[in-house]
């Protein structure tokens, strides 16, 4: 007997989450991750008090464009909520 592998399956976005909405970083979710080991020690507040539009959705990530003069970031989509 053979036994299969699991599929993997990519996180779909929350359905409130599509182009065009409005975004705020989950800190638990952000802290310990690998975008935030790879970004300042000290992530700016910005991040997540929000909010910052969400640009595009491929796969796991989510690329957030913040209403201020700073770079599009991409993030997980499991590190994402709507902004209130």
């Amino acid at each position: 007997m053979y036994l299969m592998a699991e599929e993997v399956t990519s996180p779909k976005p929350p359905k409130n989450l599509r182009k065009g909405s409005l975004v705020r970083v989950k800190r638990e979710a952000y802290q310990n991750s690998l975008e935030a080991t790879a970004s300042d020690q000290f992530p700016p507040d910005y991040i997540f008090d929000g909010p910052g539009e969400l640009l595009l959705i491929k796969g796991d990530y989510c690329q957030v464009r913040w209403r201020m003069p700073v770079p599009d970031v991409w993030l997980r989509i499991d590190q994402l909520e709507a902004w209130r």
